[in-house]
């Protein structure tokens, strides 16, 4: 190879290995800047997780240390009433309202969003479950005002209609509106997780004799239980801290009871109510919604707990 030959490989060479070392810095830098965005988009979430956590902490702690305020009684008592004379702040009335109708959505939302998302995932028509699963998950984007509105106007005159005497506000039409509101959440994460379940789990099903419905029964929701876990887990968390519906539909009045035909007030019908009201800042009274906050934060944290040790739990157990 002559020396005129040869220089110009070089200088190729030379020109394809500089390309090559551009290409890796900028490879480097781009794949450096999407580490950077995604840690600091895990570090912020957690950073404003703790910032919520400290507020309510801090505003909670100048309710609990005003002399009228015992925890004992905030923990124990069955009166709300912040304006009386003396002021009553026992927050039983408003847990009671919350579990209930925490407990009446997801009585209407867990079974009927499982089969809605069994339904989709494992006998439904491609072409009919693309067309119904976007339109069930309208109802999602629904303002929650509406829906509050929705069982004012609606769904408790049929329920007064059904059961004589049963008041306009009453805590069983906001919790079935409720159901009918977060069934999106359930089916979709669900029908996710079903989706999810390899095809090889279904064939060997299948070639042991097992029909479509106990396939989808003993085989793919097993195996899918830690996704609808966490659908239902939402759910939960959703319907705990649902505001607009509760505030219109089940009642103002704080008072301890269990039965739903009554109205009553919840944790987050209370905050709202007095955030927005007359109470003045920096008062005991208004003090009382970062410690309501505090109590439904624990609810929330306890159900999601106790959801991930009971999805973990039937996770290994199948």
């Amino acid at each position: 190879m002559s020396t005129a030959t040869a220089k110009p490989k070089f200088a190729r060479l030379r020109q394809r290995r500089r390309a090559d070392g551009r290409a890796r810095v900028l490879r480097a830098a781009r794949e450096g800047t999407a580490y950077l965005v995604l840690a600091a988009a895990a570090v912020s979430s957690v950073l404003i997780t703790a910032a919520i956590v400290v507020v309510l902490l801090y505003e909670s702690s100048s309710f609990f240390g005003a002399p009228e305020i015992r925890v004992s009684e905030f923990l124990t008592g069955r009166e709300w009433a912040p304006l009386f004379d003396p002021p009553k702040y026992g927050i039983l009335p408003l847990v009671s309202a919350t579990i209930m109708t925490t407990l009446i959505a997801l009585a209407v939302a867990l079974p009927i969003g499982t089969i809605v998302a069994l339904y989709l995932s494992e006998f439904a028509p491609f072409a009919l479950r693309e067309s119904i699963k976007p339109s069930l998950e309208l109802l999602s984007a629904v303002p929650t005002i509406v829906y509050g509105y929705f069982a004012l106007m609606f769904v408790s005159p049929i329920l007064q209609w059904v059961i004589p005497g049963l008041p306009r506000a009453n805590m069983l039409s906001a919790g079935l509106v409720m159901g009918i509101m977060i069934i999106p959440y359930v089916s979709s994460l669900s029908e996710d997780a079903m989706r999810a379940v390899p095809m090889l789990l279904r064939e060997g099903s299948f070639a042991l004799g097992a029909n479509r419905f106990v396939t989808a029964w003993r085989v793919v929701v097993p195996s899918a239980l830690s996704g609808i876990g966490a659908a239902y887990i939402l759910g939960i968390s959703r319907a705990i801290g649902e505001t607009m519906i509760v505030a219109v539909a089940a009642g103002m009045q704080p008072r301890l009871t269990f039965n739903p035909t009554e109205q009553a007030q919840t944790i987050t019908a209370y905050i709202v109510a007095t955030s927005q009201g007359e109470t003045p800042h920096g008062t005991v009274a208004y003090q009382s919604i970062f410690a309501a906050g505090l109590v439904l934060f624990v609810m929330t944290l306890s159900f999601n707990i106790l959801g991930y040790w009971l999805r973990r739990h039937y996770h290994q157990s199948y």
